[in-house]
């Protein structure tokens, strides 16, 4: 049986070995993606996003195991940050999830953002459609913990869980610029501390500030929860559950603005992969480096450059790079 029979009849190992295909080569195996697409859209995604040291891998962790009484199998991706030097991630969420990792129903996998801003890794749109491939569902994914430019989980996520905890500074300003708006439900963990309830107070002072917060959508809930304890997970569940119903009466709008965002996504790294290719082939990258070292180009008019003369190269006859477009004649830019 091949890999991708293995990974549809719900193989661990098979989706284990997908997963780290399609993180390895970016963009991803075209014929793996294509293979398993048609067997997609049936999984719940979760995003689970907030700021460091908030608790979000225990709360997953705690999550997984209560998904897990009413799911046959459930999925976890779990982000974690690169090292800007040499690209290597510690990898840890796994250790926190110690009870849901022993559970052979409950998948996790964790990913490196392999320096992807926004709290995911470019690879995390490719793993969620494994996962839901392979019957995985609900599916948990937590992000990178970077605050408030994580939003990146909304393009992936039917559901983004925002988790915040007491005694960490101004809390919600903190938060308020970015993944406030994002956010369907909200926990403030590590409720038996300090502050929580002011913290739980401020937040939804803020959502009932909120412009269309009740207006014919759906209306946050704040929920106060002790993840290491395990208190407040079932009250989240359902909180959960209820957005997951409020979001099958715009299911199809929700997917095609999903499908929007990841299509404009791909392309961009896709033509940005291969005009980068094409310059270093055709020389005209360290042309256009050395013209902003001399400060004959900003970066900005050097990449249009390249663009324009990338462009400008592919259509019509004549010897061509590589990348499928000719190289031209190098001139300085």
């Amino acid at each position: 049986m091949d890999l991708v029979s293995r990974l549809l009849a719900g193989d661990a190992a098979a989706l284990a070995r997908a997963i780290t295909l399609v993180e390895r080569d970016r963009p991803a195996p075209r014929d793996l993606v294509a293979a398993i697409h048609p067997h997609t859209g049936k999984a719940r995604v979760i995003g689970v996003t907030g700021p460091p040291g908030v608790g979000k891998s225990t709360l997953v962790d705690q999550l997984a195991i209560s998904f897990r009484q009413t799911h046959a199998l459930v999925g976890v991706l779990a982000v974690d940050p690169s090292s800007p030097f040499t690209g290597g991630a510690i990898l840890g969420d796994r250790v926190r999830m110690a009870r849901s990792s022993a559970d052979p129903g409950i998948f996790i996998r964790s990913l490196a953002t392999r320096g992807q801003l926004g709290g995911l890794s470019q690879a995390t749109g490719d793993a969620i459609r494994l996962m839901d491939a392979s019957g995985r569902n609900p599916i948990l994914v937590e992000t990178v913990g970077a605050g408030q430019a994580e939003v990146d989980i909304m393009n992936h996520a039917h559901t983004v869980l925002v988790v915040l905890a007491p005694g960490m500074g101004d809390d919600v300003q903190a938060i308020k610029a970015g993944i406030l708006e994002i956010g369907h439900v909200f926990a403030v963990n590590k409720a038996d501390r300090d502050g929580a309830d002011r913290t739980a107070a401020e937040l939804e002072a803020m959502l009932a500030m909120a412009p269309d917060c009740g207006a014919g959508g759906w209306r946050p809930s704040v929920i106060r929860t002790i993840a290491r304890d395990g208190r407040g997970i079932p009250e989240l569940a359902r909180k959960l559950d209820d957005h997951w119903d409020w979001r099958q009466s715009e299911l199809a709008g929700w997917r095609r603005r999903q499908a929007a965002a990841e299509l404009s996504e791909t392309v961009e790294v896709l033509v940005g992969s291969r005009l980068r290719e094409w310059a270093v082939k055709s020389g005209r990258w360290e042309e256009a480096v050395d013209a902003i070292v001399g400060r004959r180009l900003d970066p900005h008019r050097g990449a249009e450059t390249l663009l324009s003369h990338y462009l400008n190269s592919c259509p019509g006859e004549g010897a061509r790079s590589p990348t499928g477009c000719r190289t031209g004649r190098r001139r300085n830019p």
